[in-house]
């Protein structure tokens, strides 16, 4: 478990009957605004997928999915997604969805692994999203329009919660600053990349730091991927590597930066086969969904996750990601949570 921080003088501004139903409002009102911004379409999604096809998210690829056999499959693994990442690509094909139209979905998950905190939880759910693009739109402007919209729909969401409860005061900045991992890097060469985070996000607000998962400088990434869904390697046209990035917030309940969203422009088949090599999996060649890019099946796309809990604990000035969701945490946490008047659902 990671050091829980509790501010001093914490005050929940909505009761346990009040948060519900803020949740529920904030859910809708920035469903429908996402997908307005993007032209996106709901589709239903999985809460499992069959090991062995390469359709789960590895994340960083040390994670540990949650398995289990299936009896009526003669015995078949399934696991409970990471996330939707390359699941959406394939239904992006399936229902021949045109470029600039996309899909979204809500995505529940299990990450066993996690380091209990503040803002982690074994319980994940987020609006996983995927947009068709053409070839001439892998490129970090495109990105960046992406991105903005974006963050358009949380500001908007951010003063429909302010109309309704006007306790809780807008604090997020109009406008997002976009910074690539190698300029943050040498802007503050002698810090952590999660202390690099804090103070770009403490001077700026919202900030959308590209090029997560490619080596830096100083030999080491900023954080990493998975080598088979953003696109961390391909050269831009600023000069640096990588078509993806997260979108962070300064937090100034907690006094740190929490990231919203993760999302990238997907790789084609020579950056994945590129990214393959770099990180020593090209045994993944010869999995479905890496035949299937590679065969060209498959469109381009850009897309991501938005985190439901973490845009709700955000927009209601909530000290612990447990005040918008339920799950478990350790009975020290808790204890120490309603000792400091967090009330964990």
């Amino acid at each position: 478990m990671s050091e829980l921080v509790r501010p001093e003088g914490y005050q929940a501004m909505l009761d346990l009957k009040q948060t519900e139903l803020a949740i529920k409002k904030i859910k809708d009102f920035f469903l429908s605004s996402l997908s307005t911004e993007l032209r996106l379409r709901r589709v239903t999604a999985p809460l499992f997928v069959l090991r062995g096809l390469g359709i789960n998210d590895d994340l960083s690829g040390v994670e540990r999915p949650v398995s289990f056999p299936i009896k009526d499959m003669n015995e078949s693994v399934a696991e409970v997604v990471h996330s939707l990442a390359k699941w959406k690509r394939l239904t992006l094909a399936e229902y021949q969805v045109e470029p600039g139209f996309g899909i979204v979905t809500d995505m529940n998950a299990i990450r066993a692994d996690e380091e209990l905190d503040n803002i982690h939880s074994l319980y994940v759910d987020q609006w996983d999203w995927e947009r068709v693009i053409r070839p001439e739109d892998r490129n970090i402007n495109y990105l960046k329009k992406i991105v903005r919209k974006i963050y358009s729909a949380i500001l908007r969401t951010e003063f429909f919660i302010y109309e309704t409860y006007p306790q809780l005061k807008p604090y997020l900045p109009e406008d997002v600053f976009f910074i690539h991992s190698e300029e943050l890097r040498a802007l503050y060469p002698d810090k952590t990349p999660r202390e690099r985070e804090d103070l770009i996000c403490r001077a700026h607000g919202a900030v959308f730091i590209m090029g997560i998962g490619c080596k830096l400088g100083d030999g080491k990434e900023h954080d990493l991927r998975a080598p088979d869904y953003d696109d961390w390697s391909t050269p831009n046209e600023d000069g640096f590597m990588g078509l993806n990035g997260d979108l962070l917030i300064w937090y100034p309940v907690l006094g740190r930066s929490i990231e919203l969203s993760s999302m990238g422009i997907r790789v084609d088949r020579e950056a994945m086969y590129r990214q393959l090599e770099l990180q020593g999996k090209e045994e993944r060649k010869e999995l479905y969904f890496h035949r299937r890019l590679a065969e060209g099946t498959l469109p381009q796309s850009i897309g991501g996750g938005i985190g439901q809990s973490r845009l709700c604990m955000t927009l209601l000035h909530k000290a612990h990601i447990g005040e918008t969701q339920a799950s478990i945490w350790p009975e020290d946490m808790r204890r120490e949570c309603r000792a400091s008047g967090i009330t964990l659902i």
